[in-house]
């Protein structure tokens, strides 16, 4: 059984749509240890709650430093046990001895078809108005492994969602949860729990 956690900063959406996916069997031999935010006001941690899911928060300005917020950060996943780091709308920057320690265990969802619109600078809406400004027709979904870079980690699954018409980026960002984000980040998660994954010369290989 894979243990998880999952590290969010907001409404907790990907979470919900993990728990759904466990609960319906889309997603198997995974259970859900853990989730942690940043965000002691994160809806996220309700939700989580209300599954009878751990729900903790480690603040970085619960903290003098980074370094000690860093320090609390991998206790708490150590004290979990965890096996795979979730991060699901999650705003801070992991610390390169938690990559290091967790290499190839962390995984994460951009809402973009990386590497387009992804980087420093792009996350949460940001991403959404930079497919609006520059007049793509098809964005979408990655769900990736992390490493030091920021979204430069192996890619798991992609899923691709067309661009229409009139969309603003409140209702692109809606259509790229709905049809991309709570789809691939579940698989991922499944298709890892199950042994179908693997990192070899830096890209992402999946057994049938």
């Amino acid at each position: 059984m894979l243990k998880l956690a999952v590290c969010v900063s907001g409404g907790g959406t990907n979470l919900q749509a993990i728990i759904d996916a466990i609960d319906n069997g889309a997603v198997s031999n995974a259970k859900i240890e853990v989730v942690i935010s940043n965000n002691p006001n994160a809806y996220a941690l309700e939700r989580a709650a209300k599954h009878g899911i751990p729900a903790v928060c480690v603040s970085p300005k619960e903290f003098e430093s980074r370094e000690r917020f860093n320090q609390a950060f991998m206790e708490k996943l150590d004290a979990y046990g965890v096996d795979l780091v979730v991060l699901a709308g999650f705003l801070v920057v992991v610390p390169e001895q938690i990559i290091e320690k967790y290499r190839s265990r962390i995984i994460n969802i951009h809402p973009s078809l990386i590497p387009s619109f992804c980087g420093k600078g792009y996350y949460g809406l940001k991403v959404h108005e930079g497919v609006l400004a520059r007049g793509v027709k098809v964005t979408g979904a990655t769900v990736h492994f992390v490493d030091e870079g920021t979204d430069t980690g192996p890619i798991i699954l992609q899923k691709a969602v067309e661009v229409l018409e009139g969309d603003t980026p409140e209702i692109l960002q809606k259509r790229v949860m709905e049809q991309a984000e709570w789809i691939i980040l579940p698989q991922a998660i499944h298709l890892i729990a199950n042994g179908k994954v693997s990192v070899e010369d830096g890209q992402v290989r999946i057994r049938a």
